[in-house]
């Protein structure tokens, strides 16, 4: 039996390999985000309904997860960190269709989950410096100068953890879930298996978003 979770449609371009069943995904993945945001946000009112209710709720609980950790830095960042759960969320729950050898999930490609890892370990790195200055690169060197070669290789670790943790979870699911829709239609496993593959896929965009935003608390923090 071949499974298809896990394998790429890959194409040689210019001496690169590029996962095109992967570019699809992520595409369709970002259109997804922008109509919801188009539809949420056509007829802004005071009292929200409908899809603006949705969307203003779930962005208010993420607030009230992050906001405190990040204190007055908070809206220098809020847009950044909204995007990363909106991706990764939207990603993971794609890849739950059955269709599967058509659309997969995009974080089910460790190319994937290593450029979002990246992205937030350069935020990081980026909006210390902009806040701090140089000063920002002292925390190597605490709470002893003896400590930098740790640090490092702590800071260094932070984007491989964020990644595999997060393609590790999704791949996994998506390969149970593909064996579970070999089974009889009438084998109600499948969709107990959907159900809780998507509990995890929002618990894996939290995760990942609430882990950036401690990297990032502890980046701006006065007394970092």
């Amino acid at each position: 039996m071949t499974l298809h979770a896990g394998h790429h449609q890959a194409v040689q371009w210019l001496g690169l390999t590029f996962h095109i069943d992967t570019l699809i995904a992520t595409w369709i993945t970002m259109a997804i985000i922008v109509v919801i945001m188009v539809l949420a946000t056509r007829s802004l009112s005071l009292v929200p309904s409908g899809i603006q209710n949705l969307i203003e709720s779930l962005l208010e609980a993420l607030e009230s997860q992050f906001a405190p950790t990040l204190g007055k830095h908070w809206s220098m960042v809020s847009s950044l960190l909204f995007t990363f759960f909106l991706f990764i969320f939207v990603g993971n729950e794609l890849g739950l269709m059955p269709v599967m050898g058509t659309v997969t999930s995009p974080t089910a490609d460790i190319n994937t989950t290593v450029a979002l890892a990246l992205c937030s370990s350069f935020s990081v790195w980026a909006i210390g410096i902009k806040v701090k200055g140089l000063s920002y690169f002292n925390h190597f060197f605490q709470p002893y100068k003896a400590m930098f070669v740790l640090n490092l290789f702590e800071e260094l670790a932070k984007p491989l953890t964020l990644s595999f943790r997060l393609f590790g979870n999704i791949i996994a699911g998506e390969i149970l879930l593909e064996l579970l829709y070999k089974l009889p239609w009438f084998v109600p496993v499948p969709w107990v298996w959907i159900a809780f593959s998507l509990f995890i896929g929002i618990i894996q965009a939290f995760i990942f978003t609430v882990l950036t935003t401690s990297y990032l608390g502890m980046a701006l923090s006065d007394e970092h």
